[in-house]
């Protein structure tokens, strides 16, 4: 292996690992955002990184990453939601609630 080859690799996964970094901090503060506008607990204060993949989009080649986080309705219980993230935009976002239509 060469030098250049050596430090290629030092270079991509210290891009990677900054990159996964970042996604996981704008994945745990929608997370968090979405909760608190929901008047929901957001548990463990972070997210799960569950599955991480390839997507092309209109500006090139993306990493997509779904990260998995808990919540609570009134502190009862403990639900799974998940967040999608293709590079740094939102792609999906579900708390496995039903939609509730709007009461008059």
């Amino acid at each position: 292996m060469t030098t250049l080859t050596g430090l290629l690799i030092i270079a991509l996964t210290l891009w990677f690992w900054l990159d996964s970094a970042r996604a996981r901090e704008i994945a745990t503060a929608a997370s968090k955002a979405a909760c608190r506008q929901r008047e929901l607990q957001f548990l463990d204060q972070t997210v799960e990184l569950r599955r991480i993949g390839l997507r092309w989009t209109n500006r090139g080649l993306r990493l997509r990453r779904l990260f998995r986080f808990e919540y609570s309705e009134q502190g009862v219980g403990r639900h799974a939601g998940h967040i999608t993230l293709v590079g740094v935009d939102l792609e999906d976002f579900n708390l496995g609630l039903p939609d509730t239509p709007n009461s008059t």
